[in-house]
Formats: C-alpha cells, structure tokens, sequence
C-alpha cells in the first residue's frame, strides 16, 4: 500500500489574481499558507487486474477506466496507466469549504501514482501536472494558486507570470512573528459549503467583461505584495487591515461571493475582536477567517459560539508519501 498525505490551504491576499485572463496580461501574485489539516489517499493492488475499486465520497466498482466516474480520478489514472486498483480518500475538512480540496486531491493523486509507477516528481512537476488536468484536460473555471500551495506547502508568496511560468518564494518570518501569525489566525465553519464551479464561473466572466473588477484585481495583488513587506518585517499585525481590505474587493468581484449571513458573522468577529479576516475560498460558504490579537481571542469565541471553530497550525511540508511498501509491481 501506497499512503500520500497532502495539506490544505488559506489564502490571505491576491486570490483571483492566478486565473489565466488575468495574470497573462498583468501577472498575479498571492500570500497563501497550507494548515496541518489534510486529505489522505491510499491505493493497493486489486486482486482482479483489470478492475477499479474506488472509495471516496461515493463507492464505485467498475471494469472499464472511462465508466469510472470521478473526473479527477479517471484522469489522472488515464495519464499513469493505472489499472487493478483498491483507492481510497479521506479528508480531516470536508470538501466545498474554500480550503482547495480538489486541488490537494489531485496533487495527492498524482504524487500517488506516480510512486506506484517507481518514479520520483518533484513538487513543481505536481504542481503543473495539476493545473493541466485541473484546467486543460477537465476544464475547471479555476487558477493555478491552489495546486502550488498544496503540493509545496509552506508560507509563500506565488507569482503568475503572462508567460503562464509560476514564481514560488518562501517567506520566512523570525520565529517569534512566525507564531504570532499562527496563534492570532482563527477559524469558523459557516455551517454551508458550496458547489465551488458554479461560483467561479460567475467570477470569471466577471472579470473578464468589467474593467472596473480588473482595476479590482489590480489592488488585490498590490495587498498581496503588501502583506509580503510586512509580514518580511514581522509586522504580523498588519495582517488584519489587509485582509479586511481584500474582502471588501473580493466581494465587488461577483455578487454570489458573499450574502446576508456571511456578512452577518463577518461583522459580529470584527465587533468582538477581530482587526480583519475574509471567507476562504471561492465564497458562498465555507470558512471564515480572522486575525485577532490574543487578548481578544476569548471574546471573539464567545460571540462565534454558534460556529464550529477549527485550530489548526500552519504545515511545511507539502504533498509527501507517508506511506510505502511498494514492492509488488
């Protein structure tokens, strides 16, 4: 059996910014960091060879690679040649909660079949191999931001290139403003997630026809470089004002981002405590997040008591085998 474990992500600033309509005439850039919260992805040798036994959210059986259901999954295994397959998936967050799910799957994925095939990738190698299924092959109203973040990990800074090239930089904080950051994020499940295509289509074509959502974009990758600075210089506080500025563009962006009730718990974390925060993701549902100083931490609990809160520290290390005794092929 082959085991990968892959992490999920939050984006602080410049997201929209990696899609393709966008970045090839402007360049992108955004600050994301990938959160010890994971999808697992396991596969073994069926015993009958030219079968699929697939496990995720559904169960499928099937004898032919083009009946298999899952787009993602057909694929990848298309790609690599995978045949005679026990697979199954598993996640510490539900997926269509603005945490990159699909990304983290298919970079997991591919990481997967390609120990099972004995050859070595790097993260970069995952991470184009995903945008190509992701965007080119399945036809996802996606960017390219999700599929770096979860197969590098880490805090960084990714820029999109009009060349279609992506520029990773590690930003590396002095410890002490490393774990402020860390301690002063907190999370809040909204209680819905969403059908992520739909929104982003939206988004898209949005942006695509209205000069004034570019001139949006525009301000939202400036933040992203930004919060770059201060971070760098371990103004971790700033944080707050950016990210509340961010949202306030990203929900000019399309009307679906947000609604009455995201609003409604983004503006009571703001009266208790809160400097700043955003919904992570696409919108409609999922996360949200905020920055708070400690001290605030407990009045800010107490007014999200109705939302699930989720701890959650920050994970380096990127899409990686944690498992493999490969030695039947």
């Amino acid at each position: 059996m082959i085991i990968t474990r892959t992490p999920f992500r939050i984006s602080f600033a410049g997201g929209g910014s990696d899609i393709s309509s966008y970045y090839e005439k402007f360049g992108g850039a955004v600050v994301s960091t990938t959160i010890n919260k994971h999808i697992y992805l396991s596969m073994h040798p069926l015993f009958f060879k030219d079968k699929y036994f697939l496990k995720y959210s559904q169960t499928e059986h099937t004898d032919s690679l083009n009946d298999i259901q899952h787009n993602i999954i057909r694929e990848v295994f298309r790609i690599y040649g995978i045949c005679g397959i026990d697979f199954n998936s598993s996640a510490d967050i539900p997926s269509g909660t603005g945490l990159a799910s699909s990304s983290a799957f298919t970079a997991g994925l591919i990481n997967l079949c390609n120990v099972y095939n004995r050859r070595y990738c790097d993260k970069e190698y995952i991470a184009e191999q995903a945008c190509d299924i992701e965007i080119n092959r399945l036809g996802e109203p996606i960017g390219k931001q999700d599929q770096y973040a979860c197969a590098y990990g880490g805090l960084n800074f990714i820029k999109f290139n009009p060349n279609g090239s992506v520029d990773i930089e590690k930003l590396f904080l002095n410890n002490d403003a490393y774990y402020k950051l860390e301690k002063n994020l907190l999370m809040f499940y909204t209680g819905k997630s969403r059908k992520t295509n739909v929104i982003l289509t939206k988004q898209k074509n949005s942006i695509e026809c209205d000069t004034r959502k570019i001139e949006n974009l525009h301000k939202m990758v400036s933040l992203a470089r930004e919060l770059k600075t201060e971070l760098l210089h371990g103004n971790v506080d700033s944080i707050g004002e950016i990210l509340h500025t961010g949202w306030i563009y990203k929900k000019e962006l399309a009307a679906n981002i947000s609604n009455e009730g995201i609003d409604r718990i983004y503006e009571l974390g703001c009266a208790n405590g809160a400097s700043g925060g955003k919904l992570l993701g696409a919108g409609g549902g999922g996360f949200v997040l905020f920055y708070a100083k400690e001290e605030n931490h407990s009045r800010l609990r107490a007014a999200m008591h109705d939302y699930s809160e989720v701890n959650f520290k920050f994970d380096n290390n990127g899409t990686q085998v944690i498992h493999n005794d490969n030695y039947y092929k």
